[in-house]
């Protein structure tokens, strides 16, 4: 344990350089700024910026989180797909209420989103459906998300049965397949520095209208 202790403390954080940051100039709405962000993370060679940890509660009150994909964003919000039979479907069944995390280390940079989810119409949850990789689809078919794998060649059995059907049946769409759509109540932009004086611009929904407030690092 000491040793792991010593080699914690011996790893660099926050070294930089990193972008400049003006919360002075910035869009009334988050999601204008969360969308320049993004370009710049992409610009910056940032790996996977769509990347984004996703937190839920589950049914005894215990905080949950898991790595997904940002599907798509919009000024209504941001998106992320799962089958509804999922843990985590079944744990937005019971709470909606989501945070959204992105955190961009190349640049020093770190998004959180606190809002509400909600399942969009079935159309467009089949065409992101349809947009998957043939295996990732196959994969979802088999509906076993999260349950037991008492043997990896199971596993490998359904896929190839999946991975069949879908050539008879090219436009098979899981029918507990959702994507859903996080509206925002507060979406913070933490840049970071390397003598820790962050910047944090908070934008916080009030009377449907965005507040910004700078908050202390």
């Amino acid at each position: 344990m000491k040793d792991i202790q010593k080699l914690l403390r011996n790893l660099k954080s926050l070294e930089g350089p990193y972008l400049k940051f003006d919360p002075k100039n910035v869009p009334s709405n988050p999601i204008e700024l969360f969308q320049e962000w993004f370009h710049i993370a992409i610009k910056n060679g940032v790996h996977e910026p769509h990347a984004m940890t996703l937190s839920t509660i589950n049914k005894l009150g215990h905080p949950d989180a898991r790595v997904l994909i940002l599907k798509d964003i919009d000024e209504d919000g941001w998106y992320f797909a799962s089958s509804s039979n999922s843990m985590k479907g079944q744990q937005l069944k019971v709470t909606p209420n989501v945070s959204l995390t992105f955190y961009w280390s190349l640049i020093g940079r770190q998004v959180r989103i606190r809002g509400t989810s909600l399942k969009v119409g079935k159309e467009r949850s089949a065409k992101d459906f349809l947009e998957r990789g043939k295996l990732a689809r196959a994969i979802a078919l088999v509906g076993k998300q999260s349950k037991v794998l008492a043997d990896s060649k199971e596993l490998d059995e359904l896929l190839i049965k999946q991975m069949e059907r879908m050539k008879s049946e090219a436009d098979i769409v899981d029918p507990h397949w959702c994507l859903y759509k996080v509206t925002a109540s507060e979406v913070e932009f933490w840049q970071g520095d390397r003598e820790r004086k962050h910047t944090r611009l908070l934008y916080r929904k009030e009377n449907n209208k965005w507040i910004q407030e700078l908050l202390w690092p």
